[in-house]
């Protein structure tokens, strides 16, 4: 239980789980790490939710996670578009998914929606809170300073959530290996000024994007041949970007009111592990890339939720920290290829004359059906498919094993109305899903033992949708499937590997 005193004039925390950063992926994590039982304090420097608009794109499998949790209600109906890009060639992302294409969610209300929810589960949030020490031995004790002082917490474990520029990562002197930014895209969001839409629109000197919502211009604006500048941490100023958007269209948007004005550029690094014993990594700390094609965001909150059920079972005992290495195996596997495709599309999105062959090609290629799978899958989230197995996954594997659980109708063996594998996810706890309807005796028994862990519910798919009777799933806490099979074989090793040892033998 979360504890707070007082010693002499510092505040004392006491805690399971320490997470720095209050964005996205912070407060994902959080809201993962209470509803598997788990305490936690998160701190942030910063006062509320971003107030800047940052990203403003939440990709099909982010919907789905938030769905999972019953969090989508609560946005309401945001604008839909199924079209997305590859590098500014266009990419019609949907596919087959209860949220296809992409959504226009902007971060302040993400970041408001999960400070809600984590608030609503007990999370200790603490603003203004920056962080200035910590250690890592047999567990965690941080300082930091609040507005009335400072502040001693100990935690079990600590997650770094605290962005790009991470103050735990170099605390702990995380090797950060990749590259740094060579080149930048310009970002402004503008009041006051007239301009066509422009969809990543080739011209001789450079790359520009427009698009007016409400009356605010959002441009970005990239020369060709134009390294990135040394900033020191430092925005732009308004006056560079306009003097970049009118050498690149002719125009002038000078006399526009700058809402916000940013850069960012192509750099791109991943720690080497995401996983310091007693100290773990998620989102933007993890991995630093360009957010093309509204990735980052994404990645992150996808990380905390990979992250958030596997902690809170190692705090609350019934798992060991095995689990933790899964983390960083299959999350920095993702992140790699997330930070691979990226790389590609700023060679297509930044590259000058040189790259208009390769653009070509690709515009040919995104029209085999297969090619746009495959690259809709990566950029969506849609098509990350897990090691749960061992070594890997053999290709005569059930074909949802290590997926995510499709979005599909059931009907309740005991009678009843008809209800979505989405909702069966919303308490948390792992899943184990007999589709023949009947009970299957032999796999409620197998399963008895992690009842406290695993809901067994024995229901028969409606004809015609994704999934086929006579199956059986076994289905983690963040949706994927860890095992599947016809019958009982295999399973109480898979439930062992992932929900820990049964209760029966503790």
């Amino acid at each position: 239980m979360t504890t707070d005193h007082q010693d002499t004039d510092t505040t004392i925390l006491d805690t399971d789980v320490l997470v720095v950063g209050a964005g996205p992926a912070g407060l994902m994590l959080a809201t993962e790490l209470r509803l598997g039982g788990a305490e936690v304090v998160v701190v942030d420097p910063r006062p509320g939710p971003t107030t800047e608009s940052r990203a403003s794109t939440l990709h099909a499998r982010t919907m789905e996670i938030l769905d999972s949790r019953g969090l989508l209600d609560e946005l309401g109906t945001p604008p839909c578009e199924p079209r997305g890009h590859f590098g500014g060639v266009p990419l019609d992302l949907t596919l087959p998914s209860s949220h296809p294409g992409q959504w226009k969610v902007a971060q302040t209300r993400t970041e408001e929606l999960l400070q809600r929810r984590a608030a609503e589960l007990g999370a200790d949030l603490r603003r203004r809170h920056q962080l200035l020490s910590l250690t890592a031995e047999d567990g965690v004790e941080a300082e930091a300073i609040g507005p009335y002082g400072p502040v001693r917490i100990r935690a079990r474990y600590l997650v770094g959530c605290d962005g790009e520029d991470s103050t735990v990562r170099r605390l702990v002197r995380a090797p950060f290996p990749g590259r740094d930014a060579a080149r930048e895209l310009l970002r402004a969001d503008v009041s006051g000024v007239e301009v066509a839409d422009r969809r990543f629109q080739r011209l001789e000197h450079g790359l520009a994007i427009a698009a007016t919502r409400e009356g605010v211009t959002r441009v970005m604006v990239h020369e060709f041949g134009r390294p990135a500048a040394e900033r020191g941490g430092a925005e732009p100023d308004f006056a560079e970007v306009t003097d970049v958007w009118k050498r690149v269209t002719g125009e002038d948007i000078s006399q526009g009111t700058p809402l916000w004005v940013n850069a960012f550029g192509d750099a791109n690094r991943q720690l080497a592990h995401y996983r310091h014993g007693r100290v773990l990594f998620a989102g933007d700390a993890a991995h630093r890339q360009m957010p093309s094609g509204g990735q980052a965001l994404n990645l992150g909150v996808q990380d905390a939720f990979n992250l958030g059920w596997k902690l809170a079972a190692v705090v609350r005992g019934s798992a060991g920290e095995d689990l933790l290495d899964t983390y960083h195996s299959e999350r920095h596997t993702v992140g790699r290829q997330v930070l691979a495709n990226i790389r590609a599309q700023v060679e297509l999105l930044l590259g000058g004359p040189e790259v208009e062959p390769a653009r070509a090609l690709l515009t040919e290629l995104v029209a085999l059906d297969g090619v746009r799978q495959h690259l809709a899958g990566m950029i969506s989230g849609l098509g990350i498919r897990y090691d749960v197995e061992g070594p890997e996954v053999h290709s005569d594997a059930h074909p949802l094993l290590g997926r995510r659980l499709p979005d599909a109708w059931l009907e309740p063996a005991e009678g009843g109305a008809r209800r979505r594998t989405t909702e069966l996810l919303r308490t948390g706890r792992g899943l184990l899903l007999s589709l023949d309807g009947d009970g299957a005796p032999a796999l409620r028994a197998t399963a008895a033992p992690w009842s406290d862990r695993v809901a067994f519910v024995a229901d028969r798919p409606v004809a015609g949708g994704p999934l086929s009777a006579g199956q059986t799933l076994l289905v983690r806490p963040d949706g994927y499937v860890a095992w599947a099979g016809s019958g009982a074989a295999g399973l109480a090793r898979a439930l062992t590997r992932w929900f820990g040892t049964a209760a029966a033998d503790d």
